[in-house]
């Protein structure tokens, strides 16, 4: 078996570029949960219309 690697600290400069990294991912895939909420809003309003229409 290989032994475990020791963890480093990183230093401010890699510290740094990971928190930029992180706010990336983060912006990302709040876009992503944003845009599949209002996909469901926008789905809802259809379905609830078309059913409004059928009915009259």
């Amino acid at each position: 078996m290989t032994e475990p690697q020791k963890l480093v600290p990183m230093d401010r400069e890699q510290t740094e570029l990971y928190r930029k990294r992180q706010r990336s991912r983060n912006k990302v895939l709040g876009i992503v949960l944003l845009s599949l909420a209002v996909l469901f809003f926008a789905i809802s309003i259809v379905k609830i219309a078309g059913q409004a229409g059928g009915a009259n």
